[in-house]
């Protein structure tokens, strides 16, 4: 079993994100889920994007390094877009992360160091034609990260979508985050601890 901090995306913890959590935690996985809008949720991006620079990207990733701060130091982080921003945060300068998943976006390394720390895995998800995460600079961000890790991957899904594992989205595309999901639960097996008899 792994333990997951996961960070929601500009739309708030929406009971998409608890879905997800909700798998991990089905497969033995525990999951904190903070919630960084405190309670709030939005129908569109760009209210949700809004809402976050009222508050201030600073914040927002001082809000998810708060939410850590009680927690072992062996997690999982784990972010969907604008969640990405703590979850890169910590699993680069947080000592002991076990891993990282970063879904649909990805940022240099150097917001927030010089280097991936050695040892940690992680993943980045995301689509090959996603306007977002291809011509922003999250493509370039997530090579140069996977190359960098002892074991890094990147995964591309065919299609054009950013959120396109949130269940209860238009974007949603069911077969591609069936597989984003498989792979995140391999993931976990891989760098969790073994369960407790």
């Amino acid at each position: 079993m792994a333990d997951v901090l996961l960070f929601h995306h500009a739309l708030g913890l929406t009971s998409g994100i608890a879905s997800f959590a909700e798998t991990l935690l089905r497969n033995g996985h525990t999951v904190t889920t903070p919630d960084l809008f405190d309670g709030r949720t939005f129908a569109t991006v760009e209210e949700g994007v809004a809402h976050a620079q009222s508050i201030g990207i600073g914040e927002l990733i001082a809000r998810g390094e708060r939410a850590a701060s009680s927690m072992p130091e062996n997690l999982v982080y784990a972010g969907f877009s604008l969640g990405v921003l703590p979850a890169q945060k910590l699993a680069q300068t947080r000592p002991g992360a076990a891993g990282a998943l970063f879904f649909y976006s990805c940022l240099p390394l150097t917001e927030f160091g010089s280097a991936w720390p050695k040892g940690v895995p992680v993943q980045v998800h995301a689509m090959d034609h996603d306007p977002v995460f291809m011509e922003e600079g999250d493509l370039e961000a997530a090579r140069d990260l996977v190359s960098q890790a002892d074991s890094g991957e990147l995964f591309l899904y065919p299609g054009d979508q950013h959120y396109f594992a949130e269940p209860t989205l238009p974007s949603f595309r069911p077969e591609q985050a069936a597989l984003l999901t498989e792979r995140v639960l391999a993931f976990l097996d891989s760098v969790g601890k073994p369960a407790r008899s």
